[in-house]
């Protein structure tokens, strides 16, 4: 903890001393403090906190993710009986808003990274952090709602930070989350999302990165204006339209490579457990490490189970219990991780574009790159967004792949900069106020902007984009921290929360 807390002091100190300093300078000198922390807050005890944590909670409160499994189909894409209770916007509004934060670039980039990085392996590692983070994100709705409260401007607010300070009497752990809450939001929730998005465009239609900026910029500050209400209204048409259109394009290169879909999964399996290249000693330790961290931590990137991020907006739900709105967590994770996720990853994994190939039957694309360990040199060649553009014009086509990919992902950022922004305003306003609003509104714009074309002034090219996806990963790390400490605390309120959801609905009470 102690050389934690010297890294961000230093960091903080660099970034205030260096006014005037080049820009790139800077910039390296902060990825220097970055990677300190990074080694420290996403090594094997921050990878056993956030798994361990939804084994724990799955035990505690009964497997409900797979006890309320159709049930949580039912009341999400079913009728909702919830007799309204007080709340701001509705159930599933507030769930399209939250899957608009975790359906973002971390599904199509986060995946190509995890697989590239860690073999075939880390898919399997995701799904396993998925099925421990379903419960995971159900008690941290279930408790946003039970400790939500209205601000100065009557309008609802909830999240950690309120669960923390209400629950654990622990304001200075609320303050902490919140601090760390404000700044992840700029960077997995904006200036990561923003730039994948400049990629993608640029390698899809030649759209330069500066022009993607301004157009992202412009159309986010035209829904954050509008606050809550006008965010939910947009989420609610662009996040389902904008899933289906992806896993239909998706699913089509699935389907055509169906019967090698049994022995992708069986691979990645495998290769969870041991390294590709077959190799022996600690090369193969550090492959199979590589593996279980990359995917936990890109599908937490992705879910956001165990963040504490998405009880933010689920929080203003009008629900009449929290274990209602804690099922809409449940199918969030599901379709993020478990449909979307995998789906990128199969059609990596199917189309051979990762240089060479683990599945009997698979063309390799482009084996003449050179690799290491059986995945592809990064420093050279192309991961995150591009790797699956390369895949999705593999299985469609070079036109097809090159529309559907960039505007899915565009359509993905756009939204999870939007549902961050809510995330990033209310760690705000806890901290100083309903009148840091409009700041808030100003600093997200900008970074947008500069998310987008960072690269381009820096002259890091995609170097820039590695840069922010650790940043990243550090800020979750980070903001994950007193979340989790917080659920295994609340543990026991949660489980109130089910058995009273439990007998309700056995008396007749509540009817989902």
């Amino acid at each position: 903890m102690a050389a934690l807390l010297k890294a961000v002091i230093g960091l903080a100190l660099v970034a205030l001393t260096a006014t005037g300093a080049h820009a790139a300078e800077l910039f390296n000198t902060i990825m220097e403090y970055n990677d300190l922390i990074n080694g420290i807050v996403w090594g094997w005890p921050m990878l056993s906190l956030i798994v361990g944590t939804g084994v724990y909670l799955t035990f505690v409160l009964g497997v409900p993710q797979l006890r309320y499994f159709f049930l949580m189909f039912k009341q999400v894409l079913g009728k909702n009986k919830s007799a309204e209770s007080e709340g701001s916007i509705s159930s599933f509004a507030a769930l399209a808003t939250a899957l608009s934060a975790t359906v973002g670039t971390g599904n199509i980039a986060g995946v190509a990274t995890a697989l590239v990085l860690g073999g075939p392996g880390a898919l399997f590692w995701m799904l396993v952090s998925a099925v421990f983070g379903m419960t995971t994100k159900f008690a941290e709705v279930a408790l946003a709602v039970k400790f939500r409260e209205k601000d100065a401007d009557g309008n609802w607010r909830g999240g950690t930070m309120y669960v923390i300070e209400k629950g654990t009497g622990h304001k200075w752990l609320a303050w902490l989350f919140a601090i760390f809450a404000f700044l992840a939001s700029f960077g997995i929730g904006c200036a990561v999302q923003a730039n994948s998005t400049a990629v993608g465009l640029e390698m899809g239609f030649g759209i330069p990165v500066e022009y993607t900026g301004i157009v992202l910029a412009g159309l986010v500050a035209a829904v954050i204006v509008g606050g809550l209400t006008r965010l939910a209204k947009v989420t609610t048409l662009l996040v389902p339209a904008m899933a289906v259109f992806y896993i239909i394009g998706a699913s089509w290169i699935v389907i055509e490579n169906a019967a090698l879909v049994p022995q992708a999964f069986a691979d990645a399996v495998r290769y969870a457990f041991s390294d590709p290249s077959a190799m022996t000693g600690a090369v193969a330790g550090w492959t199979v490490m590589i593996a279980i961290r990359r995917g936990i931590a890109r599908g937490v990137f992705s879910n956001e189970a165990g963040l504490g991020s998405a009880p933010m907006v689920h929080a203003t739900a009008t629900v009449d219990h929290p274990v209602r709105q804690g099922l809409y967590g449940l199918f969030e994770v599901f379709v993020d991780t478990m449909i979307i996720c995998t789906l990128t990853a199969l059609t990596i994994m199917l189309t051979g574009v990762l240089g060479n190939t683990w599945i009997e039957g698979v063309e390799v694309l482009n084996e003449s790159t050179p690799a290491i360990f059986g995945v592809l040199n990064t420093e050279t060649h192309v991961t995150s967004a591009p790797l699956t553009l390369a895949a999705f014009e593999a299985g469609l086509g070079a036109t097809a792949g090159k529309i559907v990919l960039p505007v899915a992902l565009s359509l993905f950022a756009f939204t999870t900069i939007l549902g961050w922004f809510w995330y990033s305003e209310t760690a705000a306003v806890y901290i100083f106020g309903v009148r840091i609003k409009p700041v808030v509104k100003i600093l997200f714009i900008v970074v947008t902007f500069l998310g987008a074309s960072g690269g381009a002034f820096l002259g890091e090219g995609n170097q820039f984009l590695n840069h922010l996806w650790d940043i990243a990963d550090t800020l979750n790390g980070l903001m994950a921290l007193p979340n989790l400490i917080a659920l295994i605390m609340l543990a026991g309120v949660v489980r109130g929360l089910v058995s009273d959801f439990d007998a309700k609905r056995k008396s007749g009470e509540l009817k989902i």
